[in-house]
């Protein structure tokens, strides 16, 4: 593939970060990448790992000069980062994150964002459980949906250029409203790894109950759960709080449908159970079918790559 931005700058190099520098590198997408993170003992092991061309601590030392900016922190420190950067931000250079809440981010990053300079909100739906430089892979985000949350105004051909961005990667591109991001992805996203963090801390309290037979005799369920809740706190915290409203009109929907499969299983009322878990397992094939799983008991985890 041909050089899409001169440089290219990578605040945040977790696992999101580092994939994307594996794809770059790979892809031959930019001349030079330049890697910033606040910890030191992390942008060292990004260099050991060869994951850019220079290396910074400072968010705005990475900036000067780049053509693409792409923010990969947890959403609480989305603010702290477009103060840190904004100053030194290239004229006509596109600023985006991976944030997976929208609304949040944009009130705390427009404000801070220069009007020569084009911001665009993203958010790649691509991941695992893994979080810092070693998490990454090429390859992560192929197939994958990267959704645009545009705010008003935005350059149409800045928007082209990061879509070609996204699809050079793997990426399949839509783009849709903040708010209704942050309520699709509640749902898709946000209540599944709290489930899973509940339901882990439940098991947990239970293993003095149980004598440690809730992990020894683990089932796939189970471990699957534990999958989800083994992701980054720092991350899931400002998840929550970041995009609340959403997550808590889920857990409500959510508690109201559980009651009422607790009702049917206390009343045996084995024709609703069916029809539930017959509907419920429909929407596990449709998945599979839509290319966003494969029928495999590791979910489809194995790297895109290595299918090739």
């Amino acid at each position: 593939m041909s050089v899409l931005f001169d440089r290219i700058a990578l605040i945040g190099i977790g696992l999101i970060g580092s994939s994307l520098a594996h794809d770059i590198r790979r892809l031959g997408l930019t001349k030079e990448i330049v890697v910033a993170t606040r910890s030191a003992e992390t942008l060292k092991r990004a260099e050991e790992l060869g994951l850019g061309d220079r290396y910074t601590t400072s968010s705005a030392d990475a900036v000067p000069d780049a053509d693409l900016i792409i923010v990969s922190v947890p959403v609480g420190a989305s603010e702290s980062v477009a103060k840190e950067i904004a100053g030194n931000l290239k004229p006509g250079a596109i600023v985006t994150d991976v944030g997976s809440t929208k609304a949040s981010v944009i009130a705390q990053m427009q404000p801070h964002m220069p009007d020569n300079v084009h911001f665009i909100p993203g958010h790649p739906l691509a991941g695992t459980e893994k979080s810092g430089p070693d998490a990454g892979f090429p390859g992560l985000f192929e197939g994958r949906w990267c959704i645009f949350t545009p705010v008003a105004g935005t350059d149409e051909t800045a928007l082209k250029r990061l879509r070609g961005f996204w699809e050079a990667v793997g990426s399949k591109v839509d783009e849709m409203d903040a708010e209704h991001h942050d309520k699709v992805l509640a749902i898709v996203s946000h209540l599944p790894h709290i489930i899973a963090y509940n339901i882990v801390g439940t098991a947990d309290d239970l293993e003095t109950v149980t004598e440690s037979e809730v992990i020894k005799y683990s089932a796939s369920g189970f471990r699957d759960f534990t999958r989800l809740a083994a992701s980054d706190p720092t991350m899931w915290r400002d998840v929550c709080l970041h995009n609340r409203d959403a997550i808590l009109e889920m857990l409500a929907r959510f508690s109201e449908d559980l009651a009422y499969l607790q009702r049917a299983i206390r009343w045996g009322e084995g024709d609703k159970i069916f029809e539930l878990f017959t509907r419920t397992r429909a929407i596990r094939r449709s998945i599979i079918q839509a290319g966003q799983d494969v029928d495999a008991p590791d979910f489809g985890r194995p790297h895109a790559l290595d299918k090739k």
